[in-house]
């Protein structure tokens, strides 16, 4: 069974959500936050696999909230919900930690499924989705992240090629599938890469990914 805490200000959201996962089979709501403090608390008193977590919430937000969990507790993975898809606060949160993020209107069936790619390691991420993200404010900043020059440097051809097709939102079997070889070599670079570039997750990895200039945003 997957964990879930949802954290919510809103009661009608958190009940919608809880009613939607809990007629999963394989998906268990072990818990409800209304905002980021009393979230922290729970993921350490309820050890959740998947937190869904709201951005806009009093007390404390939940980017503040996911950057906290994800320290504490490198196993929750944190999946952030929004009501638009271009906006900042989500960037913010990607940064942050959070493995991916769903609108709030999405199908019981999307937010099923997201919860269990989120719980299994994988980003959840829209390829075209993220592009306009990053094109919309990772580019106001400019240039790529200071360290990320020298750290690229580290990488080996083949980490690089890995990494560049992670951002394009390849899972690790189409990538083993992209470059003929095996899928547990593709997952020996993946955690190769997050090592050399002090990474939590592959999500992580396809922001630097743009950040970085690896992946042209906008195109």
């Amino acid at each position: 069974m997957i964990g879930v805490l949802i954290v919510d200000d809103q009661m009608m959201v958190r009940e919608g959500f809880s009613v939607l996962l809990g007629a999963m089979p394989d998906i268990e709501v072990v818990g409800e936050a209304v905002n980021g403090r009393e979230a922290i608390a729970q993921v350490a008193a309820l050890r959740p696999d998947v937190v869904l977590m709201d951005i806009r919430m009093p007390e404390l937000n939940g980017i503040e909230a996911t950057r906290e969990i994800v320290a504490s507790n490198p196993e929750a993975k944190v999946l952030v919900l929004t009501t638009f898809d271009l906006d900042e606060y989500v960037y913010q949160a990607l940064r942050a930690g959070a493995s991916g993020f769903l609108l709030k209107d999405a199908s019981a069936r999307q937010l099923a499924e997201g919860v269990r790619v989120v719980a299994a390691g994988e980003a959840l991420l829209a390829p075209t989705v993220t592009k306009r993200l990053i094109t919309e404010f990772a580019k106001a900043a400019g240039s790529p992240r200071p360290p990320a020059l020298s750290q690229i440097g580290d990488l080996t051809e083949r980490e690089t090629e890995v990494l560049v097709l992670i951002a394009q939102g390849l899972s690790n079997q189409e990538i083993a599938d992209h470059l003929v070889v095996a899928e547990s070599t593709i997952k020996t670079h993946v955690s190769r890469i997050l090592v050399k570039l002090g990474l939590r997750d592959r999500t992580q990895a396809a922001v630097f990914a743009y950040e970085a200039r690896l992946v042209q945003v906008g195109g």
